[in-house]
Formats: C-alpha cells, structure tokens, sequence
C-alpha cells in the first residue's frame, strides 16, 4: 500500500504564492508519473501539473509561467510551487502519484487533498 501525504494549503492573498507538498511512502519501487490536481464544487477534477519519471513536466495552460512542479527523488515527494495566485486558483488541491510498486505491479494513488484559497 501507498500513502500521499500533502501539506502547504492555506489561505493567501491575490498576487501572493504558496508552495504545496507530496510525500509519498509504502511499497514504492519507482515512479512513472506524479502530479497535481485541483478541483472546485460542481466541476470535474482538472490537471495542473505531472512530472514524469525522466523529468518532462506538463502543465494546465491556466497556471503556465505561474507555477511549477518539481520531484526530489531521494525523499519520494513532488511540490508545487504557485505563484501569482489569481481567486481562479482557489480549489482542493490533490496529489497523484503513478507508481510501479515492489511487487511490480503499476498502481494509481491520490493524497487526502489540500485546500487552496485566494482571497483578499
């Protein structure tokens, strides 16, 4: 089994940032993908951002030049760092990780969520 565990929500001021992590830990051999996803009442969950294993990033064209997803492979996590928050932004953000367990099974995880709030 595998836990995401994300931390860095809060509340923040337009123009302010804010930088999310993702710890992951379990039966973890290696990573295909990890990556952020956000969500709002009403609407679907939408892509952010994801990193694959050899280091491509791809990002939802409303937060590119904004934020940026980075993996620090030695601690098994991903952060998002999120600058020049927009109201727009303000969504439960969660972590995904595509991970290639040491059965060598691929599975498919997400973190509990972390609220995001841009407000004045």
């Amino acid at each position: 089994q595998v836990q995401l565990v994300e931390s860095g929500g809060g509340l923040v001021q337009p123009g302010g940032s804010l930088r999310l992590s993702c710890a992951a830990s379990g039966s973890i051999f290696g990573f295909y993908v990890m990556g952020w996803y956000r969500q709002v009442p009403g609407k679907q969950r939408e892509l952010v951002a994801l990193i694959e294993s050899g280091g491509n990033t791809n990002y939802a064209d409303s937060v590119k030049g904004r934020f940026t997803i980075s993996r620090d492979s030695g601690e098994n996590a991903v952060s998002l760092q999120m600058n020049s928050l927009t109201p727009e932004d303000t969504a439960v953000y969660y972590c995904n990780a595509d991970i290639q367990s040491v059965a060598r099974t691929r599975e498919n995880y997400w973190g509990q969520g972390t609220q995001v709030t841009v407000s004045s």
